[in-house]
């Protein structure tokens, strides 16, 4: 016999404090955000943060509960709350225009600067001034393929639990330490005490990556400082940088998007780290 789900209106209490959670002002005040289809839902319920269970409840359909029975049980068994709503229901919560079945919600799982910088960080990502969630959560999950073990989203950034960032992040959000909320000359000031180097990305860059890989100088803990999708780092950022780097363009492009530059970047120095056996190899699982 077919299961009835549990929730069929969106005006239920849970739904709606599920639904507001897509809005910034309130996602800051419950310390929640919403993490949407199976892959973030999956990793959500094996994240713990501080001792305690990340994901702390889940709406599902019937239909996408049967397909992904695994992750639904394992939910349970975490002790995060299930529901079984209607798809108006889930749609209703959804911030994408075709919903999966699956939405979670999710405590916030930032770590504070401080603690990256403890842990001697080899490989470091930073995001000075980047407003677009879709370029944050993309350079993150390429922080997060490239071996990077932080990254750090400045004040002037856009917020990490944005249902948009949360999703290009296809569930890396959940793999490495963020910082949020970093002035960007604390974020430089900290890491270079740490003894990271610091590299500015820039298509105006005096540096030419290729140049730093030949010369050998990439091989130590180094920090990425990625600016502004739209004016890149301004002049007072650039000049907190070891070196200004360009990705050197020999075809006819005019230019690399934020995240195809974050890329390139991390991907380089994670080779060069290898290669002088500074960090884990990015192949390691």
């Amino acid at each position: 016999m077919p299961v009835a789900p549990e929730l069929i209106s969106s005006r239920s209490p849970r739904v709606a404090a599920a639904r507001r959670l897509a809005r910034r002002n309130f996602r800051g005040k419950d310390r929640l955000f919403l993490a949407e289809g199976p892959q973030a839902v999956r990793e959500a319920v094996a994240h713990r943060g501080g001792g305690t269970d990340t994901l702390v409840e889940l709406f599902a359909t019937v239909e996408a509960a049967e397909r992904y029975a695994d992750i639904v049980g394992d939910a349970r068994d975490a002790g995060a709350r299930v529901h079984l709503a209607a798809e108006e229901v889930i749609a209703d919560i959804s911030t994408t225009v075709t919903p999966q079945g699956l939405v979670g919600i999710c405590r916030f799982l930032d770590t504070p600067f401080e603690e990256i910088l403890r842990a001697r960080p080899k490989l470091v990502a930073v995001l000075a001034h980047v407003r677009d969630p879709g370029n944050a959560g993309t350079v993150l999950r390429c922080a997060d393929a490239a071996g990077a073990e932080a990254v750090v989203l400045t004040d002037a950034s856009v917020d990490l639990y944005n249902p948009k960032a949360v999703r290009a992040s296809v569930g890396s959000l959940f793999h490495l330490p963020v910082a949020v909320g970093v002035p960007v000359e604390r974020a430089v000031e900290g890491l270079k005490e740490a003894g990271v180097r610091i590299l500015a990305a820039d298509g105006a860059g005096e540096d030419d990556l290729d140049d730093e890989l030949d010369n050998g100088t990439m091989g130590g803990p180094t920090a990425w400082v990625f600016g502004n999708e739209a004016w890149g780092l301004p002049e007072e950022t650039r000049v907190l940088a070891d070196a200004v780097v360009r990705v050197p363009i020999h075809g006819k492009a005019e230019s690399l998007n934020l995240a195809t530059a974050a890329a390139v970047c991390l991907y380089a120095s994670a080779r060069a780290q290898r290669a002088s056996g500074g960090c884990r190899s990015v192949t390691e699982s």
